[in-house]
């Protein structure tokens, strides 16, 4: 529940929180928000610090003992002694209204799951529980999706190692993340190594550390990002990309959670959860010889494959109204809408980027869109294809050719803006001069009756 007598932002909290994945409600008050805490049960309240009638601080003490949910209070600017006085008084939390939504969601969800790892029917402790929340970016609605979150809790609370699967794009950084902030682990680091940045030689020194005078340029003893991972999370990400000749250190690491520095001789031993991922099919790649089986069945101690954003369709409007709004606010612009015949044809579109395209597609729009509406017009001619492509013209293959479906998107802006050639230059995000050798190459013709100022 929001408590917040501004209203609007209240709205704009829980529109933000709904987005994410929670169940929201708002309360104007906080004698209204207590009269609905005792009618239901809620895992979290965001609570004003400053509102009329009851402060935030006054209804902290009057929230019921026994089935009381993690408060996290909140304030324009928050004083030392504010906070202070919130915590000591049971206050799961406090943040400023300013701060970002993404780092509020990951609050909430955070007191969420401590509220329900200490919850049972009965209202004793509940210890060890897991309940899988989706990250900020993490939209579940389709059942594919659904389901990878229904077993993750369990997941999570092991420390087996874990391989995520899926094409680029598809979410499985957010996913090991989630896997991390779910596990027993969450209060420890979180490393992120990207086995396709650095040549052979660096992603050694980098994954392992290296000691003083083990190459030119070693001056002091440093150690790896597999140490710094110690008592947390190590994602490995592309990790099919890893060398040969390191791919025995890297199996040496998963079976007895030890490594050597480059040029060192000491053992040292980690605490440390592995996660890996990659885009490629490493059945495959065994088979071809570029990875070890065995480094595979390490790896693979539970594999979950994250699918495509073409077999989620349920997931593109949230995710396109999610970005919207983060590239909105990121942009200092009012998040835009879309139209409904734009947003058809996003749905239709195929997404070999997945995820990651739509999200840079949003924050691009959000950028060059000059109107608050995205139109169908506004979208690249790829995307708007798929939902027109059959009434384009076609190149003799039976499909229409990006030329083609240029054309067709030109010319319909022109018709929509009575042929005035500077609102379509606006509109389809071209300078006026291309627009103008555009027209001519594509030999469009404005209706003789028609008397629009050009």
């Amino acid at each position: 529940m929001v408590v917040d007598d501004d209203t609007a932002y209240a709205g704009l909290i829980a529109e933000w929180l709904r987005e994410a994945g929670h169940a929201v409600e708002t309360a104007r008050s906080g004698t209204a928000a207590l009269a609905r805490v005792r009618e239901e049960s809620f895992d979290v309240l965001l609570l004003d610090l400053a509102m009329p009638g009851l402060t935030g601080i006054e209804v902290l003490p009057r929230l019921d003992p026994h089935d009381r949910p993690e408060v996290i209070v909140l304030s324009g600017a928050i004083s030392v002694r504010s906070a202070v006085e919130a915590m000591r008084l049971g206050a799961f939390d406090c943040v400023t209204k300013g701060d970002s939504l993404e780092a509020l969601d990951a609050l909430v969800r955070k007191a969420g799951g401590a509220r329900r790892r200490h919850r049972a029917p009965d209202g004793s402790p509940l210890p060890g529980a897991h309940q899988a929340a989706p990250a900020a970016d993490f939209i579940a609605r389709s059942p594919r999706v659904r389901a990878i979150l229904d077993v993750l809790g369990d997941v999570a609370a092991s420390n087996v190692s874990v391989l995520l699967t899926g094409e680029s794009g598809t979410g499985k950084d957010l996913l090991a993340r989630q896997i991390h902030n779910l596990s027993p682990r969450a209060g420890g680091p979180f490393v992120d190594v990207n086995c396709a940045a650095l040549p052979e030689s660096l992603l050694e020194a980098e994954l392992f550390g290296y000691e003083k005078g083990a190459f030119t340029g070693a001056a002091v003893t440093t150690p790896g990002l597999a140490e710094a991972a110690d008592g947390g999370t190590l994602f490995l990400d592309e990790v099919a990309e890893m060398p040969p000749g390191l791919q025995a250190k890297l199996l040496r690491m998963t079976e007895d959670r030890t490594v050597y520095r480059v040029g060192g001789r000491q053992k040292i031993s980690l605490d440390i959860r592995i996660v890996a991922a990659t885009n490629r099919d490493l059945k495959e790649e065994i088979a071809r010889g570029r990875l070890r089986d065995d480094l595979y069945f390490r790896l693979a101690g539970v594999e979950i494959t994250m699918p495509p954003l073409r077999d989620r369709q349920e997931e593109i409007e949230p995710l396109v109204r999610h970005y919207l709004v983060q590239a909105g606010r990121q942009n200092a612009r009012s998040p835009l809408s879309v139209a409904p015949e734009a947003l058809a044809a996003l749905r239709d579109y195929r997404w070999p980027g997945n995820v990651r395209e739509l999200k840079n597609l949003m924050a691009r729009l959000t950028i060059l869109v000059r109107s608050p509406v995205v139109h169908l017009s506004d979208l690249p001619p790829e995307v708007a294809a798929s939902s027109r492509g059959a009434s384009l013209p076609s190149n003799g293959t039976g499909a229409a050719s990006l030329k083609d479906i240029e054309r067709s998107q030109i010319l319909k802006v022109l018709e929509e803006e009575g042929w005035h050639r500077e609102r379509s230059a606006t509109r389809l995000g071209l300078p006026l001069r291309t627009l103008y050798r555009k027209i001519r190459a594509y030999g469009l013709v404005r209706p003789s009756g028609d008397k629009t100022e050009a």
